[in-house]
């Protein structure tokens, strides 16, 4: 039975934010702090979307990110409380940001020191330390329009992209990633360092905008962190936030529609058939998955089935979470393993949707940081391996477990050595566990592929387009993924849902759509 608490107060009005990853626990705080009675709702059994927290055999894995950027996003959220982020969570600076390792075995430890990059840089490709320098200079220029002062705007008129686009013609957001790379340095080894983050986003480097090369300067300003306990500790601070405004999150509460009303969302009929009515609607599900599954097509006039289908979507990820019995001290906290091609893997992945015999790894090893996440002498990994979604057709029951093996033979023979040996503790990650059960479109990882034509007033926007106090937030509407860019989409927010005090509450609960009339409020029903 679920009834209003105590603390909240009855007259305010209720918003219901389906999906609790980091997109849906900023808007929840947010709404809070701007007059909501708030119901996170969540379909797993614990908070964290994305980032959901796996324990197994005395091992803390994380399940999804682990590169803390930007921390003044989430500084602000803890101060709407009137509290201070570090009361909770104790974020460390991890150096380097990350260890590239070339194929050849060359390493280059990339991170936020100037110096040290330089020294990097000038052992590597001697010849391009002033273009390495330029290429900063340009991304800190991207950086100051694209985050500053685009990354928390609402681009919900074709205008207001005709008003950007002077700026990103000037900035060369027609380019690509990895062309604006190529028009700073000529080493290729380089070319990859200063491109592979587009796809800590989704992003292929050779067909995303050149605007997410503001990642660049984004990490040598605010550096890379990593949260003591695991970024599990983040969702448990937040959720901490949310239920100290009065809001509750609920777990095991899957959402099957939402429910409209006079063109408006008026709440969310669950997976158990219960409604419960809301007088606005956030959606933290994947955007895809949310218009195609969650809002019914006889409302949707600009995300149809047919334009759902014809996007264009990020890669996928196979992630081997793994525990060993013995420690690795030599492996870097983040550590980007790279095979024997780039550009050629990449096509394979985004444009041929071909699973390839080689790949490029990214390998965590958070206990390098705090060894509190693995028993005594041992190390917690996981190890994410790009791949396409689902419409290459791959039968993952069939392939995960080789798939894993060959994984295990690569690190074995480069970073781990006598890895197979030393484990004792093992799960995985496919696309199918993507869409099945995190209910992202295909089994894309990071939603809509950030392409310039996927990107700001073209991406779906905060404020639905579709039907009135319907909002969403997370990595397939504006800004984008990556946890900058979920964080930022939630305080789009603050512009465009009315405060708490503004709201007309609603005259009636959610309709009974089986009858023509209006039901009477039931135990079930949140008013």
């Amino acid at each position: 039975m679920l009834t209003a608490t105590a603390d909240l107060a009855p007259t305010s009005p209720h918003a219901l934010v389906i999906g609790s990853g980091f997109g849906g626990l900023a808007a929840a705080v947010r709404l809070g702090a701007r007059g909501y009675r708030v119901t996170v709702l969540e379909k797993l059994d614990a908070p964290g979307g994305r980032a959901y927290v796996h324990r197994q055999d005395g091992f803390t894995f994380d399940a999804g990110p682990t590169v803390i950027t930007a921390p003044f996003l989430f500084e602000e959220l803890w101060a709407l409380c009137g509290r201070r982020l570090a009361d909770d969570v104790d974020l460390r600076p991890v150096a380097p940001f990350y260890r590239v390792r070339f194929d050849d075995g060359t390493v280059f430890d990339y991170s936020g020191d100037a110096a040290a990059m330089r020294a990097e840089v000038a052992k590597l490709a001697p010849d391009d330390v002033a273009g390495y320098e330029r290429f900063l200079a340009a991304s800190e220029a991207i950086y100051k329009v694209g985050f500053e002062q685009l990354g928390h705007v609402s681009f919900e008129r074709w205008t207001d992209m005709a008003r950007v686009l002077p700026d990103l013609l000037k900035l060369e957001g027609y380019r690509t990633v990895y062309g604006l790379a190529c028009k700073h340095v000529r080493d290729e080894k380089l070319r990859v360092v200063l491109t592979f983050q587009s796809l800590l986003v989704g992003g292929n480097p050779f067909s995303t905008t050149s605007v997410y090369c503001l990642i660049a300067f984004l990490e040598r300003r605010f550096g890379v962190h990593f949260a003591m306990g695991g970024t599990g500790s983040l969702v448990r601070g937040l959720v901490g936030l949310i239920e100290g405004q009065g809001g509750r999150v609920l777990c095991g509460r899957g959402v099957e529609e939402i429910l409209v009303e006079d063109g408006a969302a008026c709440g969310v009929r669950l997976a158990t058939g219960e409604r419960l009515a809301a007088d606005v609607v956030v959606s933290n599900a994947d955007s895809a998955w949310t218009y195609k599954h969650l809002l019914p097509a006889r409302y949707r006039r600009r995300w149809t089935d047919k334009r759902i289908a014809k996007a264009r979507y990020s890669m996928s990820l196979f992630v081997w979470y793994f525990g060993t019995r013995r420690q690795y001290p030599d492996v870097a906290h983040h550590t980007i393993a790279l095979g024997p091609r780039y550009r050629g893997l990449l096509d394979d992945i985004f444009t041929h949707k071909h699973l390839a015999d080689d790949f490029s790894l990214y390998l965590h090893r958070p206990t390098a940081t705090d060894p509190s996440l693995a028993p005594a002498g041992c190390d917690t990994f996981y190890v994410l391996a790009p791949v396409p979604h689902l419409d290459a057709g791959v039968d993952w029951r069939e392939r995960a477990e080789p798939y894993r093996a060959a994984l295990a033979r690569r690190l074995s023979e480069t970073l781990l050595p006598g890895l197979e040996q030393e484990i004792v503790s093992s799960l995985l990650l496919t696309p199918q566990d993507f869409q099945d059960r995190l209910s992202s479109y295909k089994g894309a990882a990071f939603a809509l592929e950030p392409v310039l034509t996927q990107s700001a007033w073209f991406r779906p926007h905060n404020r639905s387009e579709e039907v009135e106090r319907l909002y969403l937030v997370g990595a397939g509407t504006h800004p984008g993924a990556g946890l900058p860019g979920v964080l930022s989409s939630a305080r789009v927010l603050d512009a465009i849902v009315p405060h708490g005090r503004e709201l007309p509450r609603r005259a009636h609960p959610a309709p009974d759509e089986e009858g023509p009339h209006h039901v009477r409020p039931t135990p079930g029903l949140i008013a």
